[in-house]
């Protein structure tokens, strides 16, 4: 099973999403999916609705308002397999699959991906399966959830949304800002060495693959948004799109946003300062940074340039510039989102800073946060927004915590 060849085959071709936990009785639909009971999420591609179990070691998705395709979820506590291995080929003959299994690590707990194809009701069936240890809870052994994704094999399409639904798990709670299963599964990492960052007289330490890895995300996701269109659901498909990127890369970028502090911070006097001051400068550095890249549009592709490329090769459109804007200040404790608008066909950074701009607000009452807004494309103060975009309405916010 060649997985960087079969897993990332690219294929040619924002309301507020809200968490609701899987309860026990009476399970609601959202599009993330949370199990308080065992504390992993899933965010698959939006359309898929909750349609059968018992609610705790149980759970089942399907997605025929737009293909024949599935999400079957199963909890195995305490069970008597002798390692995980032996769970996924216990699975496969169950359900009489054939296809390869391959073991692998994730987030230092044991984890398998294995290939699915089968016969379901007189149809053929292909998909993917993860298996993946959950968080310990004190017993002889850690809970493990096996999760499967498939639809009819002969829909090729259907692949990218099997493997991006396991992709959005979230084993435990410390596993939100990693990459998923399938991406550490397809890239593993290797030892990081020294880059030069674009523009700054700095270098961080990044895995070789880093961009291959964040490119291939990128891509697969991509293709799955563009499957929506003028779906009614295209703003759910919007807002996931970027929630997906913003996981897959955040860890990548740790050294990179720890290199781009060190180097702005010599820029900043040595004058005593508040530390919401500071923050606000180290924004408007990092702002006018970014400002700087080569504007680059792929109108072919995914039209989004990979985080870590556009770091190390200073370039990007206005969405990958928002978004590592975004991660850099929120390494830096500082909280940050960004907006896209379908109508004005752009995005800006968003950040929770003091001091003088336009504001853009989000949720009601007790929850609400009031954001500034940053133009990346376009050498301009933190704060400022042209006229021509300037509609509230027209904007919508992308929230990543």
């Amino acid at each position: 099973m060649s997985v960087s060849s079969s897993i990332y085959k690219p294929l040619k071709g924002i309301m507020f999403i809200i968490v609701i936990a899987l309860f026990e009785k009476n399970l609601l639909f959202s599009e993330t999916f949370y199990s308080p009971t065992w504390g992993f999420k899933i965010s698959p591609p939006a359309g898929y609705t909750y349609s059968g179990g018992d609610g705790k070691y149980r759970f089942s998705f399907n997605f025929e308002n737009r293909a024949p395709a599935y999400l079957d979820l199963r909890i195995y506590e305490d069970n008597h397999y002798t390692s995980i291995e032996t769970l996924g080929k216990e699975i496969q003959k169950r359900i009489a699959s054939t296809g390869e299994i391959s073991g692998f690590t994730y987030q230092e707990r044991q984890a398998l991906l294995m290939e699915l194809h089968f016969s379901l009701n007189g149809k053929q069936m292909h998909g993917w399966g993860l298996c993946v240890e959950l968080e310990d809870r004190g017993s002889s052994q850690r809970p493990i959830l096996a999760a499967l994704a498939y639809g009819d094999a002969t829909i090729k399409e259907l692949d990218n949304f099997n493997l991006s639904a396991l992709d959005s798990i979230v084993p435990t709670k410390g596993d939100e800002l990693a990459p998923g299963p399938v991406s550490v599964y397809a890239f593993p990492g290797q030892e990081s060495v020294a880059t030069q960052l674009a523009g700054l007289s700095a270098s961080a330490m990044i895995d070789p693959e880093a961009a291959q890895a964040c490119k291939a995300t990128v891509d697969r996701e991509f293709s799955i948004l563009s499957a929506y269109g003028k779906d009614s659901l295209w703003k759910e498909a919007w807002i996931r799109f970027y929630q997906i990127i913003y996981r897959d890369s955040y860890s990548r970028l740790s050294d990179i946003a720890f290199a781009v502090e060190r180097d702005i911070s010599k820029s900043l006097d040595a004058e005593t300062r508040t530390t919401s001051q500071r923050d606000r400068l180290f924004a408007e550095r990092t702002l006018a940074w970014v400002q700087q890249f080569t504007y680059e549009r792929d109108l072919l592709g995914s039209d989004f340039v990979d985080l870590v490329s556009a770091a190390t090769e200073g370039r990007g459109d206005c969405d990958s510039r928002a978004m590592l804007w975004a991660i850099i200040l929120r390494h830096n404790n500082i909280p940050s989102a960004i907006m896209v608008s379908r109508d004005y066909s752009h995005a800006m950074g968003l950040a929770q800073l003091e001091g003088p701009g336009a504001r853009f607000s989000t949720g009601s009452g007790d929850s609400e946060q009031t954001w500034i807004v940053a133009e990346t494309t376009a050498q301009v103060p933190l704060g400022l927004i042209g006229k021509s975009v300037a509609d509230p309405l027209k904007w919508i916010p992308v929230l990543f915590e």
